[in-house]
């Protein structure tokens, strides 16, 4: 994008990182916040988001002039209403007599997760490398629109993505469920969702998403149906139980299985899908709440190959990157093993502080010490900092990681391959449980070695 000159209060494109020019208003940075060193940026406001980022100017477009371009490669239903407050704002301006009498007070939201070439990060901590800027509360009235399914807008800006015409259906809306549907409707498809609590559905039909009444009906009315559920035998009764998947596959529907299980469970539900005539691919996701909120995560797929190219623009959605491994099996073994190391990981983390602290050693240089070798990672560093703060609120469930971590050292029995480290870290995970932790995220591990 060509360098423009631009003052405050000029409507703007401007684009973040790898996603598309989204609408924007250059507007003043709070006092506090110093416009970073040697960078030629403006500090923009995104229409139809919360957001607010220190955009280099070669990132940026004027508004009027490339509008039409935008609009013709740019089809979300999010894109669309954005373009749409741009209209409102310019037609409350106009009767205002080009005054604007709106002030905003902000507050910094870390972005620890991605990389967005576009954002200059505005300070050098080295635990926080990228910053969005929200809106909390406008000074003349508070904002009372709904916030609870905005948590992508900050990193997955990318009404780009042409959706499917195919109607979509999601069955299980838990913590990687809800940041999935979100970037699905954000970017333009046509969601039917489900839920076993009906009341968690009530968010998504506010944003556009269709309501079914069971697993049945959702996949009688959808081309493709997701499901993501907490274990094999929730993912087994939502296909074979009463008003399940089963009895609403028709020949030439598809079904895609989006939760970690164990291969024997995800070749059962390919059988049975497919003796109905329907379609089957089996895509787990690594990731966590927070990555699926920011439409990051990473899908493994296996199974019918069409199936996964029909759902193209849907883990454009959802994901950073997709992985096609073949046959039906292979998504889950793959996904077992990551989880497996993860796991094994985490405990390895949590028994290292605790030694720190057991051998008069502080926890924190330890932290500074591992943040800056060659272990250094967000991972490391955000579940580190969990720990140290006594902050276990879920990312990842640790009774979903012990699970994991339990299916892993099945698949490796069955292979007849060892698997002690894995197996000594599911003990601790057992423990922590037993000290009822299981709903708690898993860094939370940390707790069976102090109690």
């Amino acid at each position: 994008m060509a360098t423009v000159h631009l003052r405050i209060g000029d409507l703007v494109w401007g684009k973040l990182g790898r996603y598309p020019p989204w609408p924007g208003k250059v507007v003043s940075p709070p006092k506090d916040l110093k416009k970073p060193r040697g960078k030629k940026c403006h500090f923009v406001k995104f229409f139809g988001t919360e957001d607010h980022a220190w955009i280099k100017v070669e990132q940026l477009k004027p508004y009027h002039p490339h509008k039409e371009e935008m609009i013709k490669i740019n089809k979300g239903k999010r894109f669309q209403q954005a373009v749409d407050a741009v209209e409102d704002f310019l037609k409350k301006k106009e009767k205002q007599g080009g005054k604007e009498q709106v002030r905003y007070q902000y507050r910094m939201i870390p972005i620890s997760t991605v990389e967005l070439s576009s954002i200059v990060p505005v300070q050098d901590d080295p635990h926080f490398h990228h910053f969005l800027l929200s809106q909390t509360e406008k000074v003349r009235g508070k904002d009372t629109r709904s916030t609870s399914i905005q948590a992508a807008d900050s990193t997955a800006i990318n009404g780009s993505i042409t959706p499917t015409d195919k109607r979509i259906g999601f069955l299980g809306l838990g913590l990687m469920g809800s940041g999935i549907v979100s970037n699905l409707l954000k970017m333009g498809h046509v969601v039917t969702v489900w839920n076993r609590t009906v009341e968690k559905c009530d968010l998504f039909i506010q944003e556009g998403a269709r309501l079914g009444r069971t697993p049945a009906e959702v996949v009688s009315m959808c081309d493709i149906t997701f499901s993501c559920v907490s274990d094999p035998k929730a993912a087994r009764d939502l296909v074979l139980g009463p008003s399940g998947v089963l009895q609403g596959i028709r020949p030439g529907k598809c079904y895609v299985e989006m939760s970690t299980v164990d291969p024997g469970t995800i070749t059962e539900l390919s059988q049975v899908i497919s003796s109905r005539g329907g379609r089957f691919l089996e895509a787990p996701v690594a990731g966590s709440q927070q990555v699926s909120n920011e439409g990051m995560l990473v899908i493994l797929a296996a199974g019918d190959r069409t199936v996964y190219e029909d759902c193209s623009s849907c883990f454009q959605a959802m994901g950073k990157t997709s992985f096609f491994l073949g046959e039906v099996g292979n998504a889950a073994r793959m996904m077992l093993i990551l989880n497996m190391v993860q796991g094994s990981f985490m405990a390895t983390i949590a028994e290292g502080l605790t030694l720190a602290q057991a051998t008069g050693q502080s926890q924190h240089t330890f932290l500074d010490i591992l943040s800056q070798g060659q272990m250094a990672s967000t991972f490391v560093d955000q579940k580190c900092q969990n720990i140290l703060q006594g902050n276990f609120k879920p990312d990842y469930y640790l009774k979903h990681i012990q699970k994991d971590l339990r299916l892993a050292i099945s698949m490796g029995d069955t292979a007849n391959h060892p698997t002690p480290m894995a197996a000594a870290a599911n003990e601790v995970y057992k423990r922590a449980k037993a000290l009822d932790q299981s709903d708690n995220d898993m860094s939370a591990v940390y707790r069976a070695y102090i109690h």
